[in-house]
């Protein structure tokens, strides 16, 4: 066996040996380990900031979910795992009460209370953090949660207290289902008061963090790199292999692939669309395709005119031929959507409205009659700016977008890009009239896409409200199994559907190139790799 087959068995040994799903690397029995235990990651865009409590996307927890541990973890059979906390229990599936782990602390050696954890959902919670996750405890169904991020009530009313040092209570206004696993997502990640409170917005800055994970941040270069070093203090540093980590802000797919095929990165945060054949054929063992739960969208600003009118926004959508987008443009094996949610979560099954079946033909000729109807034609074109982030894919299916738009309604489309940091700003402020998102699914429920189009929600950058919309989610979180949250979730996709508040593109896979030598790597379908699962084969 060559050298680059016994790789390849160690690895897939290693992905055989970690199948149990815990989070913490598992090295096979007679696998030979690199004496330098050091990983570079490419992380696609520079962080806006290390708090868990000021980011919004994957940029930013893909590195906090290294450096930062919660109470529990979703292992990949979908099952719950204790982190944190070592065991939990409930009465009628409201009130939750959760024990700590003895003895676990902070990165700098200071022990880690229950009451950090309540401290940390305050400020999640509280108006004066300007979270953009405010409202995930409200929709968890913590009691008072509402009512605090919308400033009518102090964050110390919230449904959070600790019983002791080792027990946090949690208090819901009704059963969540997916409460479990919504626990498990990054904003909920408990962080140290004392450093907060000592260095302000620049505690998270290599020199004066404090973290709870299995690495710390030792250094941040402004988009040059990230560094993690293993905390020796974190509970489960015993099952941790990798000393170093680096996540690299490289926002160029191309430059992202060249500098892996040059030896200096070991996984990258992509694989380039018009490289995919070629890398798949040439490198076949080193291409990783994974499913995904999240979808590729382009927003509307419904509080804006034009935009302000449904029928001008569902035009849009029915103009776009999405099996071109998915299947020529990106051809990696994304799907086309006609939902925002997924067809397939959670257990419920989300159908398309009815238009996504008709001939393109069809689709187009009723786009135009909207259009018209909304008073733009052939002699007063509608014209807007299409924002996205700076990143050849963007651009890619941004100029094959506003392409169809011009080809089947005349449509004239200027396109506009920024720095990520930048149009996460703009799409805040509501500085935009139409701009590319994507959203990942937080857990495994068609809520987490969904209640991003909820009134008043911190996530709803589209300003779109509709009553009927919100009480279907309402009603789907007191639905009693998966078959009856279905049906409230499909009365809330048919409403997005006829009022398109966004443009569903795709629902994505993950894609990745990794080195051979690189062990236990997997990607989950909320799209997270753990450093702390992997380990360097020698090589």
């Amino acid at each position: 066996m060559n050298q680059h087959s016994r790789l390849m068995a160690l690895l897939a040994a290693g992905i055989a040996a970690a199948c149990s799903g815990a989070y913490a690397a598992t090295v096979p029995q007679g696998a030979a380990l690199a004496q330098k235990q050091e990983l570079v990651r490419n992380n696609g865009s520079e962080p806006a900031s290390l708090d868990p409590h000021k980011v919004e996307s994957d940029v930013e927890f893909n590195i906090i979910s290294d450096v930062f541990e919660g109470l529990v973890a979703v292992k990949r059979d979908g099952s719950i795992e204790p982190r944190l906390a070592e065991k939990w229990d409930n009465q009628n599936n409201t009130v939750w009460t959760f024990h700590l782990r003895k003895g676990i602390t902070w990165s700098d050696g200071e022990p880690m209370t229950a009451e950090d954890i309540v401290w940390s959902w305050q400020r999640l919670v509280d108006p004066k953090t300007v979270s953009p996750y405010a409202s995930y405890p409200a929709n968890m169904n913590i009691e008072n949660a509402a009512d605090i991020a919308n400033g009518k009530k102090p964050p110390s009313s919230l449904g959070v207290k600790a019983l002791d040092d080792n027990t946090v209570q949690v208090t819901l206004t009704q059963p969540t289902a997916a409460f479990l696993s919504m626990l498990a997502h990054p904003s909920l990640v408990p962080i140290d008061k004392t450093a907060v409170q000592r260095f302000g917005d620049k505690w998270a800055r290599p020199e004066h963090f404090v973290g709870s994970g299995a690495y710390k941040v030792v250094d941040w270069v402004v988009n040059e790199k990230v560094v993690g070093e293993r905390n020796k203090r974190y509970w489960d540093d015993a099952h941790t292999v990798i000393n170093k980590v680096t996540w690299l802000p490289i926002s160029s797919e191309t430059a992202d692939v060249n500098r892996y095929k040059a030896g200096e990165i070991d996984i990258t945060n992509t694989i380039p669309i018009n490289q995919f054949a070629q890398l798949k054929k040439t490198l076949p063992e080193e291409v990783h395709v994974s499913p995904l739960l999240a979808t590729y969208y382009y927003e509307f600003n419904t509080s804006r005119p034009p935009f302000n009118d449904a029928r001008v926004r569902r035009a849009l959508n029915m103009a776009l031929d999405k099996d071109i987008i998915a299947d020529k443009v990106l051809a990696q094996g994304q799907r086309p959507a006609w939902v925002l949610s997924q067809p397939e979560i959670g257990g419920a099954k989300i159908a398309p409205p009815g238009y996504a079946s008709w001939p393109r033909e069809k689709r187009i000729a009723e786009a135009k009659k909207l259009l018209e109807a909304a008073g733009f034609n052939a002699q007063h074109p509608l014209q807007f700016n299409l924002l996205y982030n700076t990143m050849e894919s963007h651009q890619r299916i941004a100029i094959a977008a506003s392409s169809m738009w011009q080809k089947n309604l005349g449509v004239k489309v200027k396109l506009q890009n920024q720095e990520w940091k930048t149009m996460l700003d703009t799409k805040h402020t509501g500085n935009f009239e139409v701009v590319r998102y994507s959203w990942n699914a937080d857990y495994d429920d068609a809520s987490t896409f969904l209640n991003n189009f909820r009134t008043g929600d911190s996530q709803n950058t589209s300003r779109f409200s509709n009553a009927d919309y919100d009480n279907a989610l309402a009603n789907a979180a007191k639905a009693a199994d998966a078959a009856e949250r279905g049906k409230y979730y499909q009365q809330a996709e048919t409403i997005l559907a006829e009022e398109a508040p966004a443009i569903p593109l795709y629902h994505y896979v993950r894609t990745h190139l990794v080195k051979p030598w690189v062990g236990g790597f997997y990607s989950n379908n909320l799209g997270y790799f753990y450093t702390k699962d992997m380990y360097i084969l020698k090589h």
